[in-house]
């Protein structure tokens, strides 16, 4: 006796429920972040008549890219996907320059190297923002240390302040120690998929002279 065994297809309605929620379950994620309200963030005067004509923040930075840290936006994102549209220049004389450039630190102990992506710093930033009175134009010949950072010199002046805060460390020492693939002569290589934060190919090297990524591979 031959007995039809009847085969049970997948339910496929679990998963197209799922996909349904799943931009709802994003949102719902984003609108877990929270600010407090300009009368209640300690900064503006709670009895102004001011406070209720400004908007709080929450108004409006709700609506971008999230992130879980800081002001828990991710501004870079936020430009790039056109969330937002800063201007570029307050004077029309004034010349906005796009560095696609990253600057590589290595000498960093035991932490993966830095990567310092310039234009999505250049993006926001003039460069006499930063070079000139904080650091030189040449790199590697401004001494930039962790004690100073926390300090809020260098990278911390806008770090932990309107930039990511210094405790995601990975952010910037993105690059795995390998020196295999840095080891040679030339001070500028084009170094491909080094790190997620990087924007441009080409890197600059910042190192101290007698490195030994400038030795040759015997």
């Amino acid at each position: 006796m031959n007995l039809a065994v009847k085969q049970r297809r997948p339910r496929a309605w679990p998963l197209l429920i799922l996909l349904l929620c799943l931009p709802a379950l994003v949102l719902a994620q984003a609108d877990n972040r929270s600010w407090k309200a300009l009368a209640e963030d300690g900064d503006h005067d709670p009895g102004s008549p001011a406070v209720e004509l400004k908007q709080d923040p929450g108004e409006a930075l709700k609506l971008l890219p999230p992130d879980s840290v800081g002001n828990q936006v991710r501004w870079v994102q936020a430009l790039r996907e056109n969330y937002i549209e800063p201007r570029a220049k307050l004077y029309p004389s004034t010349e906005v320059n796009l560095l696609d450039l990253g600057v590589l630190f290595t000498d960093t102990a035991n932490m993966p190297f830095v990567l310092f992506p310039h234009r999505r710093h250049t993006e926001w930033l003039d460069c006499k923002n930063c070079h000139g009175p904080i650091f030189k134009e040449e790199a590697g010949t401004t001494p930039v240390n962790m004690f100073t950072v926390l300090m809020g010199e260098h990278c911390g002046r806008c770090h932990g302040a309107v930039a990511f805060p210094l405790t995601e460390c990975t952010r910037c020492h993105s690059v795995k120690q390998d020196y295999s693939l840095l080891r040679r002569k030339e001070r500028e290589m084009v170094l491909p998929g080094l790190s997620p934060y990087q924007d441009s190919d080409q890197i600059v090297l910042a190192k101290p002279k007698n490195h030994p990524m400038f030795e040759t591979k015997p």
